[in-house]
């Protein structure tokens, strides 16, 4: 509605169905960049994605409203919580109360979930979204796979075990950091989101990870201790298939198998 409208412009406007907002749609496992692109397109540049990307630089910033940004630290932006959903954008929106619409669903989102088992595992909720967001990009959308793989990366992260020794061994976070499938001297190289080259978690989630993924983490599968490698493949259907093990060559064995 517009200064000025009459009562047939009122009605014709409520009739019509048009009430000035587009859909800006964030996918489940979008990074911060991806997201800051589709404001961008969605508001037809309005919003910029450098504005947008520059308004969700600093979580901390938001802390003071956002209880689950509490244990954020300095200087990372809001990547991981920024909750894939559909949302509606008017034209008096900005790139601050878009990201508020973010995080208001991402606290109603996660508002049932029980972070005391991440965080029995040394974790804090920044932790654990995180964790959830490596389990999105190596996890199928099948519930008992998330639960299975975020239960792998918890032995992972145990720096006592004698197969990864702490190291995560994720190739998902050095894509996030080069842009595109790793090589293996890409993912072996000494850069801050190389899970291989440094133990525990990356500096920052690399995507938003979905209800699914924060789930998995906060209740990982029970039955998968002593699990440290798995391996996905599509067979012959296209159905992608995953094999867990517990050793390295193990592992190599499944290899074998199904990737060569």
């Amino acid at each position: 509605f517009r200064a000025g409208m009459t009562l047939d412009d009122v009605v014709r406007a409520v009739a019509s169905g048009d009430l000035g907002t587009t859909s800006l749609t964030i996918p489940e496992g979008y990074k911060l960049s991806d997201i800051a692109a589709a404001v961008e397109q969605a508001t037809e540049g309005r919003i910029s994605a450098s504005d947008f990307g520059a308004a969700a630089s600093d979580a901390r910033s938001y802390a003071s409203d956002y209880a689950f940004l509490a244990d954020a630290p300095e200087g990372v932006s809001l990547e991981g919580f920024l909750f894939p959903k559909t949302y509606s954008v008017s034209e008096t929106d900005t790139a601050d109360s878009l990201i508020r619409a973010m995080l208001n669903q991402f606290r109603t989102e996660t508002a049932g979930l029980d972070w005391s088992y991440a965080q029995s595992r040394g974790l804090s909720i920044y932790d654990a979204v995180n964790l959830a967001s490596i389990v999105e990009k190596e996890s199928s959308g099948d519930e008992q796979i998330r639960a299975q793989v975020a239960a792998v990366f918890y032995n992972r992260l145990s720096s006592s075990n004698s197969e990864t020794n702490g190291y995560l061994q994720s190739d998902a976070t050095t894509a996030y950091e080069v842009g595109h499938d790793p090589s293996a001297q890409e993912v072996q190289a000494a850069t801050p989101y190389s899970t291989y080259s440094n133990p525990g978690l990356p500096p920052t989630p690399i995507c938003s990870p979905s209800l699914d993924c924060l789930q998995a983490v906060c209740a990982p599968a029970s039955d998968y201790d002593g699990y440290y490698y798995f391996i996905f493949w599509n067979d012959d259907s296209g159905k992608l298939q995953y094999q867990f093990s517990r050793t390295y060559e193990e592992h190599q064995q499944a290899i074998a198998e199904h990737l060569q």
